[in-house]
C-alpha cells in the first residue's frame, strides 16, 4: 500500500492514500463512485442505471484500485486494471470494442489496460492523480508489464467542437502509430472547428502526455457515454524523466 499523501489544496488538509480495492464492498464504492461520475456529470447511459452502480462484465475480471480519503473514509478515485492473460479469458480487451487494434499481437511484453478512471469533482487536481498513479505503479511493478493501454475521454456536450480542437493539438505532438494503430470502429462525424477556439485537455489526458503516453490514431465516439475516447498507449521503458518521480514504475 502506499504512503499518506498529504494534500493542502483545502482546510482542512486531505490524507489521500491509495489503496487495492478487494472484496464485493469495495467494488460496490467504485461502481457507485464511476456512477455518479459518468451518469450524473456526463449523463452517460449506463445499463445497470437502476441499481445506481456502473457494473458491467469485465468488473470480475480486473483489479480495481483507489484513492480514499483517510479524514472522511470517502473513496474519491478510481480505475480498473485488466492484464493480457484476463483478456485472452474474456478474448478481448475493452479497448477492442471501440478501435480496431492494428499491431497489438506484436507489441512484445506484458501488457495491461486501465480503465473506467475517474475522480470526484472536489479532488481533481494533480495530487490526486499521483496519488492513483502510485499505486498503478505498484500494479506494473509486481507484473513487470511492459505496455499500459486505454482510453482516455474528451466530454462531447458541446457536439465535439472541443474534442475535434483536442485531437488537432494531439496530432501535432503525441500521434505515433509505429507500435500500433487503433482505427475507431465509429469516428467522430465530420466538422469544421473554429479558428479562435480554445481548448483545454482533460487532466487524465494531460496526465498520460506528461508520462510519455503516445495517441495511436483517431478518436471514437461512445456514443453511451457521451464522449470522444481517444487510445493512448504508453511503453514502460519511454517514460518520461521529468514527471517519472510521480509514477514509481521508472524506479
Amino acid at each position: 500500500m502506499s504512503q499518506i499523501a498529504r494534500i493542502r489544496d483545502t482546510a482542512p488538509e486531505r490524507r489521500l492514500q491509495a489503496e487495492r480495492l478487494l472484496g464485493p464492498a469495495a467494488l460496490r464504492e467504485a461502481q457507485a463512485l464511476r456512477f455518479r461520475v459518468f451518469s450524473g456529470e456526463l449523463k452517460a447511459k449506463l445499463k445497470s442505471a437502476e441499481h445506481g452502480l456502473d457494473e458491467d462484465g469485465y468488473d470480475a475480471y480486473c483489479e480495481h484500485i483507489g484513492v480514499r480519503d483517510l479524514n472522511s473514509g470517502q473513496l474519491v478515485a478510481t480505475t480498473r486494471l485488466l492484464d493480457h492473460s484476463a483478456a485472452k479469458s474474456i478474448g478481448h480487451f475493452y479497448s477492442e470494442e471501440e478501435f480496431n487494434l492494428h499491431g497489438l499481437g506484436n507489441l512484445q511484453g506484458p501488457l495491461l489496460e486501465i480503465g473506467r478512471t475517474c475522480v470526484d469533482p472536489a479532488y481533481r487536481n494533480g495530487g490526486t492523480i499521483a496519488v492513483l498513479w502510485s499505486e498503478l505503479a505498484e500494479v506494473l511493478n509486481r507484473g513487470n508489464y511492459r505496455y499500459l493501454m486505454g482510453c482516455a475521454s474528451i466530454p462531447m456536450q458541446d457536439g465535439g467542437i472541443q474534442a475535434r480542437a483536442i485531437m488537432q493539438r494531439l496530432r501535432e505532438r503525441y500521434l505515433c502509430t509505429e507500435h500500433l494503430r487503433a482505427e475507431p470502429k465509429n469516428p467522430l462525424p465530420a466538422q469544421e472547428v473554429p479558428a479562435n477556439v480554445i481548448t483545454e485537455m482533460p487532466p487524465l489526458l494531460k496526465a498520460y502526455m506528461r508520462l510519455g503516453a503516445k495517441v495511436c490514431g483517431e478518436p471514437c465516439w461512445d456514443e453511451d457515454f457521451q464522449v470522444a475516447d481517444v487510445f493512448i498507449l504508453l511503453k514502460r521503458d519511454e517514460l518520461c524523466p521529468r514527471y517519472a518521480r510521480h509514477f514509481k514504475a521508472a524506479m
